[in-house]
């Protein structure tokens, strides 16, 4: 195989596992005799980048090799840092760009007319200038929608799907996914302790905008109720099981679990600060709102606890840890064979090599019929003979 020259990017949110990927890609390539570019800040990085300015190519740009990579797989994060940039729908333009002229799209919300740019042609001239000739994207379905247009665009582009709420489609695993499940496990074992000694009902609320896997998997490890976006409940029904919970538990407790984009019916989920890059507004906390509800309803004391970031901290897990790993020389097969367009996945439970996902389609959900007992507010653990290992098939 002739020598390649390969760019790599993290964006969106960082999860454990990211440095396993870039370490191992950056080793992979060296054996192959291609060279490896580090694109730092994601997508900002090619959005932002003047070449011609030395301090910014230093603060764009990294050169990655054996020895800059060699320990970075040690720790969580990511060594190339993010941002939550989306190149087809910029609501300014960085000072590099003033005075160019980009595609605009006009968009009225709320009575407000909202006007963003589309600097995809700049991303494309900024990879033509690193003489770049492929990309790998590692991101979750916001950062891998633009490597999909990218693709479109003509350019070699690889993904590599990374997200807590493991809602890429194509996949049945994303990194960061166990990570997350099992700090979210310890963390409700741990709390058990104090909810229990003061006999009040624990509410924690877990990332998941639109897909409940990861406070679905959470219960089903944990035995705990549990509320997903997918279905809206009923509150009423909540409360009478919560309150069945407590009485029947000696230690007179209970646990529920929401996902942050849960609601129960007639709820409206509440939005706080600006969009982000792909539209996303931070939602407030739902588990605060069920607390004051369940104490002004039952008369009950709450705990709220929020695992959110706690869960993306730190370095992965064995499963997280070898699956970015296992990812990693995967997209440098398919370098070494010529291929793009693809998204390394698991799909059957085994490592699979897949078209990136449509961004029309939105995130992977749930699917309430087999995974959810609406009824109960808990996972189906039955009937899943030949299954694979995650329980669901992309």
């Amino acid at each position: 195989m002739a020598a390649k020259r390969i760019g790599i990017l993290t964006g969106g949110g960082d999860v454990p596992g990211l440095n396993s990927v870039i370490k191992t890609v950056t080793y992979r390539a060296s054996e192959l005799g291609c060279e490896v570019i580090g694109i730092r800040r994601g997508w900002e990085g090619l959005t932002h980048l003047d070449l011609e300015e030395v301090s910014n190519r230093t603060r764009y740009i990294l050169p990655l090799t054996r020895e800059n990579t060699r320990t970075i797989d040690r720790t969580g994060g990511t060594f190339l840092h993010s941002s939550r940039t989306n190149p087809s729908k910029m609501k300014r333009l960085p000072p590099v760009l003033e005075g160019r002229t980009f595609p605009q799209h006009q968009a009225v919300k709320n009575g407000e007319t909202i006007v963003t740019y589309d600097v995809s042609q700049r991303v494309l001239e900024n990879l033509q200038a690193l003489r770049l000739d492929y990309l790998i994207a590692i991101g979750g379905d916001d950062t891998l929608s633009f490597a999909a247009t990218l693709h479109g665009m003509g350019f070699n582009v690889l993904a590599i799907p990374k997200t807590m709420d493991n809602d890429v489609r194509n996949t049945e695993y994303c990194i960061g996914f166990s990570t997350a499940i099992s700090r979210a496990m310890e963390a409700i074992e741990r709390q058990r302790t104090t909810v229990g000694s003061h006999e009040r009902i624990g509410v924690f609320r877990i990332f998941g905008r639109d897909a409940g896997f990861t406070a679905l998997y959470t219960a089903y490890v944990t035995s705990v109720r549990c509320c997903i976006p997918e279905y809206r409940f009923n509150l009423d029904h909540l409360l009478d099981l919560i309150m069945q919970d407590k009485r029947h538990n000696p230690s007179n407790y209970a646990l529920i679990l929401l996902s942050e984009g849960a609601q129960w019916e007639g709820y409206q989920m509440k939005e706080k600060g600006e969009a982000d890059a792909f539209g996303h507004k931070k939602k407030a906390n739902v588990g605060e709102d069920l607390a004051e509800v369940i104490q002004k309803k039952l008369r009950e004391e709450t705990i709220v606890s929020d695992l959110t970031y706690d869960l993306r901290s730190g370095s992965p897990d064995f499963i997280d840890k070898m699956v970015a790993s296992t990812f990693a020389g995967m997209a440098m097969d398919c370098v070494e064979a010529g291929k793009s367009g693809l998204m390394m996945a698991i799909r059957d439970g085994c490592y699979q090599a897949v078209d990136i996902p449509d961004p029309a389609l939105g995130p992977r959900t749930v699917d309430v019929a087999t995974m959810y007992n609406t009824e109960r507010f808990r996972p189906i653990y039955a009937h899943k003979l030949g299954l694979p290992i995650f329980l669901t098939r992309a």
